[in-house]
């Protein structure tokens, strides 16, 4: 989204190559840098810094194969590894993707810490008992707990259901990123005066993962749940397969008495296997589809990014009826508030996400004003100095609160 200093944007735009890094490393306020490092910038420009104290690798999957001369995942995951090779203190590597898991052999920083979902890791397992640190999730009675293992210290951190960016536990893709958060924070400042110049202790780790959520206005595009509405809308930019499989897997643990609903895209400038992956990725997980096109087609014509990806749906076992295509994203996303029902859950994967938040926020649901008018009827709280005539009552609406009495219905 930009360049962030003690969370104000001071540029806007994508930030995530060598201009952004410089921007950021030449404030002179700056103590601790966050800094993504983009595929795409590194293969253009290069990492933008020479050196850094923690570097972490998420993954490894096929989302702009094609582009910059990068066709295979092996030849990505070498672009990938470039920070991981220059980092000092400690890299963090997913050791559930194989191709993570082989950086650290490139690696020549003090401490390997791995992160894993699975606590019967083999190679995980050898390593905690060689001394070695890692971010495990275990499983208990009481749920799951993010731990961390750290020269034979058995530290459990925090239930995943306590921290709110997994929606209790159920968006498996932030339990990951949190136990990253964690590992990587850890990193930085373990000890008096940690990689990053400070020290961090684990209560301030877990008030972090406690009290980070993912909203519009603290993450935006990124799983922002707006439940005003009869229906609930979750918001997010996933554009990429593995991105849109993480969301199928939440919506799949989400209780939805009606319809899931999604509105769908792909970027323009992906290879027509990618589109039709994130068309297949989406299949199993929603009962209706909108598919749309971004702003930028990318070299596309009009509406054939939506078209592929209809026509990849109804392939996989959609009912053609249940999937249309608006190409516009506005009125693809009014379409998909205007058909939601009062149970129902609206997925949107939007590209302009700020323009796709007003939408959903500002949306006026008459399925609002139907629940309101059937509801029961509203009372006082008690010990007001107020007493309500037997021809009046209360209503309620988006100006307040007022009475009604016969005479103000007829003049209605």
């Amino acid at each position: 989204d930009g360049v962030f200093i003690d969370g104000r944007l001071s540029v806007k735009g994508d930030m995530t190559g060598p201009s952004g890094a410089r921007m950021v490393l030449r404030d002179p306020f700056v103590d601790t840098a966050v800094l993504e490092v983009a595929r795409g910038g590194l293969v253009r420009s290069g990492l933008g810094f020479s050196r850094c104290d923690v570097a972490a690798c998420l993954n490894v999957t096929s989302d702009h194969l094609g582009q910059g001369r990068i066709d295979t995942l092996d030849q990505l995951a070498a672009v990938k590894r470039v920070p991981i090779e220059v980092a000092r203190e400690a890299v963090v590597l997913n050791a559930d993707d194989p191709r993570v898991l082989a950086m650290a052999e490139h690696s020549r920083a003090k401490k390997i810490v791995y992160v894993t979902m699975d606590a019967d890791h083999a190679l995980v397992r050898e390593h905690v008992r060689e001394g070695g640190r890692a971010v495990v999730l275990e499983r208990g009675m009481g749920g799951e707990m993010i731990t961390l293992f750290d020269a034979g210290r058995h530290l459990p951190l925090l239930w995943t259901h306590l921290i709110p960016a997994t929606l209790e536990g159920k968006a498996i893709h932030n339990v990951q990123n949190a136990m990253f958060a964690a590992a990587i924070t850890h990193a930085l400042g373990e000890g008096p005066a940690g990689a990053g110049g400070t020290s961090i202790t684990l209560d301030q780790i877990r008030h972090g993962l406690r009290t980070f959520t993912t909203s519009f206005y603290e993450a935006p595009g990124r799983l922002n749940v707006y439940d005003e509405h009869p229906f609930k809308v979750i918001l997010d930019y996933a554009h990429n397969p593995a991105a849109v499989e993480a969301m199928g897997r939440l919506v799949d643990r989400l209780d939805v008495k009606g319809t899931r609903r999604l509105i769908l895209s792909a970027p323009g400038d992906r290879r027509d296997e990618d589109v039709m992956a994130v068309a297949l990725a989406a299949a199993p997980h929603f009962d209706a589809f909108i598919c749309k096109q971004d702003d930028r087609r990318r070299g596309r014509t009009t509406g054939e990014v939506p078209t592929l990806l209809r026509d990849t749906l109804v392939g996989a076992g959609a009912a053609p009826e249940a999937v249309e295509v608006v190409a516009d994203e506005q009125e693809a996303v009014a379409r998909g508030l205007e058909l939601s029902r009062p149970g129902d859950l609206l997925v949107v994967f939007g590209d302009q996400i700020t323009r796709c938040w007003k939408q959903i926020v500002q949306f006026h649901s008459p399925h609002r004003e139907a629940e309101v008018e059937a509801g029961p009827p509203a009372l006082l709280p008690e010990g007001e100095a107020f007493t309500l005539r037997s021809s009046q009552r209360i209503a309620r609406d988006e100006r307040g609160v007022h009475l009604v009495t016969p005479h103000d219905e007829e003049a209605d």
